[in-house]
C-alpha cells in the first residue's frame, strides 16, 4: 500500500530510499 503511494509521487529509485526512511515501519510490515 505505502509503496504504491510513493511510486506515484516519487521516482522508482526514490521509492526504495525514501520509502524505507519515511515509511520504514510500514514498508517492513507490508513486505
Amino acid at each position: 500500500m505505502a509503496k504504491e503511494k510513493f511510486e506515484r509521487k516519487k521516482p522508482h529509485k526514490n521509492v526504495g530510499t525514501i520509502g524505507h526512511v519515511d515509511h520504514g515501519k510500514t514498508t517492513l510490515t507490508a513486505a
